[in-house]
């Protein structure tokens, strides 16, 4: 194939990118040795791996906030990945860092939830408490090093290291005494952004709030009805539900950008191992980090321990324990990848994994079955 015509990756990212961003020449590869592709860089590919697993597509069925029966709106842990994405993007490209990285590190951040959210999550830490427990960021690597499967004859997802290594700070932030790649701070920072502005929207329309009673006693609500001015008046209540929601990510991303992408800019860094070891963390800075505080400790009290949802909670945890009880007493139940992977990793974490696979509707059927 004739490719003289096509741009390198390392001449477009020598145009594209910041001296600090994490460039894809500087990437120390992957455990499996592959040749590199004639036009898709290594972190795009990443992304791709990512896209197109199973995992990821099975996201959709698993809950955010809000289970599947208060109908269709609402986030799922796919949908909330896609918007993680989006503003990861937005920051990533204003900064100048690795825009392919910083999404392949968006697309897999939650890629090892299991059903029902941090429900499911506690509930099999505590069955696994004996085994070194459950953590959603760990189990992410199990799905990319082992349980994934492609077209060629390597385990899991041959990711490169700087995505493993991204998604392992995700489990100890302060993993080999050093800071995450600014591309990886960067998905933490559009993380925290998107869920708290998703669950204010998700709340308010599922009625769990009122916008009246978040303005009341919000001052990051309150900054949003300030800078829509005279038009709230003349918008209706969903219009004026989505204005609020835009605003709110719109003032966090923007004081990201002001202030630590101010910090980033004035560095002097010249290769992404010195902005890791320069001491600036990406993150909302100042009043609106207070404001921001707020805003998710509202949420805390009045929407993730409402009594709906705590009720949701316990059933789920409950259901959760009863499955793994019945399947490490008789792991034969499982498929036959998990049980043969009972001689391997044992039967309590083989359990533990497969039941972390599922989508919450695949659970409550694996339930139903194996339970009665």
């Amino acid at each position: 194939m004739e490719s003289g015509f096509l741009q390198t990756v390392e001449e477009r990212e020598s145009l594209l990118l910041a001296p600090y961003a994490m460039h894809s020449c500087d990437s120390a590869g992957r455990r499996h040795v592959e040749t590199e592709h004639l036009y898709r860089g290594p972190f795009q590919r990443d992304r791709d791996r990512v896209l197109h697993s199973s995992a990821y597509r099975r996201l959709s069925g698993k809950m955010q906030v809000f289970t599947g029966d208060k109908g269709d709106y609402h986030r799922t842990r796919l949908t909330h990945t896609q918007e993680v994405a989006s503003i990861a993007r937005t920051i990533g490209r204003s900064l100048r860092l690795n825009e392919d990285l910083v999404e392949a590190l968006a697309l897999f951040h939650d890629i090892g939830h299991p059903p029902f959210g941090h429900a499911g999550e506690d509930a099999l830490d505590e069955c696994l408490s004996d085994v070194g427990g459950f953590s959603h960021n760990r189990y992410g690597l199990t799905i990319a090093e082992e349980l994934e499967t492609r077209h060629q004859p390597i385990p899991g997802l041959n990711l490169t290291y700087e995505v493993l290594e991204g998604q392992k700070s995700r489990v100890d932030k302060e993993a080999d005494n050093r800071r995450p790649l600014l591309e990886a701070q960067v998905v933490d920072a559009a993380d925290s952004i998107t869920y708290d502005a998703h669950d204010t929207d998700d709340a308010i329309k599922l009625e769990f709030v009122t916008l009246g009673e978040l303005r009341r006693e919000l001052i990051m609500i309150q900054w949003c009805f300030e800078e829509l001015g005279s038009r709230a008046d003349s918008l209706d209540s969903d219009s004026l539900r989505r204005a609020v929601v835009h605003t709110l990510i719109d003032f966090q991303v923007n004081n990201v950008l002001m202030e630590s992408g101010k910090l980033v800019s004035q560095s002097g860094w010249q290769s992404s191992t010195e902005a890791r070891d320069g001491g600036v963390i990406i993150e909302p800075l100042g009043e609106l980090a207070d404001a921001k505080q707020q805003l998710e400790s509202f949420l805390y009290e009045r929407v993730y321990r409402h009594s709906e949802l705590i009720a949701t909670r316990d059933r789920a945890q409950a259901q959760i324990k009863d499955l793994y009880t019945v399947l490490v007493d008789d792991p034969s139940k499982m498929p036959d990848r998990f049980i043969q992977r009972c001689d391997i990793h044992g039967v309590e974490r083989s359990v533990g994994d497969y039941i972390a696979g599922m989508t919450d509707r695949f659970f409550e059927k694996q339930h139903a079955i194996q339970c009665s």
